[in-house]
Formats: C-alpha cells, structure tokens, sequence
C-alpha cells in the first residue's frame, strides 16, 4: 500500500468556498478604503494564506495586511464561514478510502477553528483521523507549517512520510507536501491557473473525485 496517509487541503477541494471568501475579502478591503465590485477578481485569495495575499494583490503593509485579515475574520466568521459548497463525490471518496483502511486527514491554510466548522457543518468531519488548520496568531500559516504540525499530531516517522498523499488544488500544496518529500495530486476543480499544478511539481492531476480514490487505490498507477 504505497499511500496510507492522504492529506487533504480543504478550499478548492473538499468544498468549493468562492462566495463566503471573496465576499469575507471584498468586506476587508471596504474597510481598507477600497472598493472592488468583481468577485471574480478576489478569486486568488482562495488557498495561500491570507496575510500574504492582502500583500501581494494590494501592495498592503504587513500591518495593514494583518487589519485585513481582522476585518476579513469579522464577516468571515459570522456569514463567509457557512456561504460554502461541498464538492460532488466528497462523502463517497471518503467513505472509499476508510472502507480501504487509508488514514485521512486534512492540512488547511485556513485557521482550524474554521476547518472544523466547515467539517461539521457539511457532516464529514468524523471521516478524518486528524485536521488541521493554521493558527490564528501566525505561528501557523504556511501550507508546509500546517503539514508539519499534522505529521507530528500523527505521530508518522521518516518512513511513514514515504508513504503520505497530499491532495490540492494550488501550488501551494504542491510545494508546502515537497518540503518533506510528500508528493502532491493535484486536483483540476479547484482554483489553479492553467498549468499551475504541473508547473509545481504535482505527481498528477485529476479531474474529479472519482479519479482522485483510483489514483490513491491504484497506488499511483494509473488505467484499469
């Protein structure tokens, strides 16, 4: 069994968050003194951490970025957290893979009180071994920083990280999994740029949950 441990990210991949993050952030910015009307143009800020996005897309101080987050959180946590979809086939891949005997687990740039919310909201938090999300106090951001913390919480050695999974939906997952050798599936439903995925190094790409538990049962391999 090549892969026993599969790290699952959560936005763009377990659920389909657009509405709740691009309205959170289009509320930050308003109170940043910014108006953006287009949804669609707040999209990037799905995956990376948000501190890092307010930076790089509004050329924010690191204070201000942090006054976003706040206000971000403010109507995140009341309103954003809830306006989310699961993806079709999300409870099925999940039943596949413990009826399979897989240890499941999810590693989200989102802090984890708010993981875990949306776990439970959607009723499928019970089929994770483990989940984890960021910090709220930045001691936790990064994607590789969240799998650090989620290899310890499991307790896997040098060896049981040979036989990890991630699966993602942006480079960041890619590149956060190949800082300890953990290669990365990508998944095509989420948020990447074309050809984002593989330009980062994903062991593969799938299309849809149903490819997702044939490449993780087939051990990689892929066709019939």
């Amino acid at each position: 069994m090549r892969y026993q441990y599969i790290f699952f990210d959560l936005d763009g991949t377990l659920t389909d968050p657009r509405e709740g993050i691009t309205k959170s952030v289009q509320y930050a910015l308003r109170h940043m003194g910014i108006e953006e009307p287009d949804l669609a143009k707040l999209e990037p800020f799905i995956g990376p951490p948000l501190l890092d996005s307010f930076q790089e897309y509004y050329d924010f101080s690191l204070e201000q970025a942090r006054a976003a987050v706040e206000y971000y959180r403010e109507y995140f946590s009341g309103t954003g957290v809830y306006q989310n979809v699961l993806l079709e086939g999300v409870p099925e891949l999940l039943q596949s893979l413990k009826a399979h005997g897989r240890t499941v687990a999810v590693a989200s740039s989102k802090p984890e009180h708010f993981v875990r919310l949306i776990l439970a909201h959607f009723q499928v938090d019970a089929y994770f071994d483990e989940i984890c999300g960021a910090s709220m106090d930045e001691s936790r951001i990064n994607k590789e920083d969240v799998i650090e913390e989620l290899l310890g919480r499991l307790g896997l050695s040098e060896a049981d990280q040979k036989r990890v999974l991630m699966v993602g939906d942006r480079r960041h997952d890619v590149e956060g999994a190949a800082q300890f050798g953990i290669p990365c599936l990508g998944l095509s439903l989420g948020f990447a740029a074309e050809g984002e995925l593989e330009r980062a190094g994903a062991v593969a790409v799938a299309d849809s949950m149903e490819a997702v538990g044939a490449f993780i049962l087939r051990d990689g391999r892929t066709g019939s």
